[in-house]
């Protein structure tokens, strides 16, 4: 760690997990100044097995905390959390700690109390989120429902999405179905389970037209009777810029939960990036986006099969004009160039330069 470093920047993951990428290293990439990166283990993920493999890096891990806010920092950007060990002392010390203290958050992670294992319940992160908002000088949320909330015990927050680069996507160029046709999904293990939920849609949509289900994300096999007409593949920056151009029709299935409702929408932006055209459930940030898109938005079973079944059957054209549309708007509206001034203006960076 640079100890002379007046920048800081904490996250509980690695570039490797969405989250810290996204809201993290994203825009540490485009900015001059230099930030000095503590993200505990660097892992993709703080699951309390994983850590556990870990005892000497754990430790390490919380003495740079430690070192961060004995360092005083000019600037400090906290996301999501420190520590998943915390139950709200780290993020106070690091705010406190800083001259100009700064907390992002992209999840409802306020209403999330720990349900899991014993170490998510002994450190909730909603005790953490509500502690970080008290202390910290700004509040960057990544949706409204976010800023609603954290405007209860904060009197200076802001609302920056979370954005996409469209170079980062292979921009898809011809929209005549493949056969058979291609739907798509990307993300983590822990959410794959939301295609449960359109399990029989998506079985039906099989049966009728022999459409298969390529998978970004984990190679393990979990789900169930979908899996026969499934195709995984390894997540990595390579596969999300080349896979998604691939496909038909992206999907993206969200139950009908608090905690949903303050998702950022990330999913539709990756398809939209990709100019791919999408299925979603209509909640919280998606039912914006999917109305600005002019795309689906499904709420019922019979509602899925018949908005992803009515793609299909669309001419060429018209799955070309909502996937192109999709893009233009996504890189006027929820680009990191778009809004890098916010963004640099939200830390009190002054004038950004690349």
């Amino acid at each position: 760690m640079d100890h002379g470093s007046e920048f800081f920047a904490v996250t509980p993951y690695g570039r490797g997990a969405g989250s810290s990428r996204v809201r993290v290293f994203q825009w540490l990439d485009r900015v001059s100044s230099d930030f000095t990166v503590g993200s505990y283990l660097s892992l993709s993920d703080a699951a309390p097995s994983r850590l556990a493999r870990h005892p000497v890096s754990l430790a390490r891990a919380e003495l740079r905390l430690g070192a961060i806010a004995s360092a005083r920092p000019r600037r400090l950007l906290l996301h999501r959390e420190a520590s998943p060990l915390s139950r709200g002392w780290w993020e106070r010390r690091l705010l406190t700690s800083a001259e100009f203290a700064v907390y992002d958050f992209d999840d409802a992670l306020q209403w999330d109390r720990g349900e899991g294992g014993l170490v998510r319940r002994l450190a909730p992160k909603a005790d953490k989120a509500w502690v970080a908002v008290r202390h910290a000088d700004r509040v960057i949320a990544g949706n409204a429902v976010l800023a609603d909330w954290a405007s209860r015990h904060h009197r200076d927050v802001v609302v920056i999405p979370s954005c996409v680069a469209l170079e980062d996507y292979m921009r898809k160029t011809s929209y005549v179905l493949h056969d058979p046709p291609r739907l798509g999904w990307i993300g983590s293990a822990h959410n794959e389970a939301c295609l449960r939920l359109i399990g029989e849609a998506l079985t039906e949509v099989h049966r009728r037209t022999g459409a298969r289900l390529t998978l970004v994300g984990t190679t393990t096999p979990s789900l169930g009777s979908l899996e026969p007409f499934i195709d995984r593949v390894a997540w990595s920056p390579e596969s999300q810029r080349t896979e998604l151009a691939a496909m038909d029709i992206g999907l993206m299935p969200l139950p009908t939960t608090s905690y949903n409702l303050g998702k950022c929408g990330y999913k539709l932006l990756q398809y939209a990036a990709a100019g791919l055209p999408a299925v979603a459930s209509p909640l919280g940030v998606n039912a914006d986006l999917l109305s600005e898109f002019g795309l689906p938005a499904p709420q019922t079973r019979d509602d899925w099969s018949t908005a992803i079944l009515g793609l299909i059957g669309s001419p060429a054209a018209t799955r070309e004009r909502l996937g192109r549309t999709a893009r233009e708007i996504t890189g006027q509206r929820y680009s990191y160039d778009a809004w890098l001034p916010r963004w640099a203006a939200a830390l009190e960076l002054g004038p950004v330069t690349r």
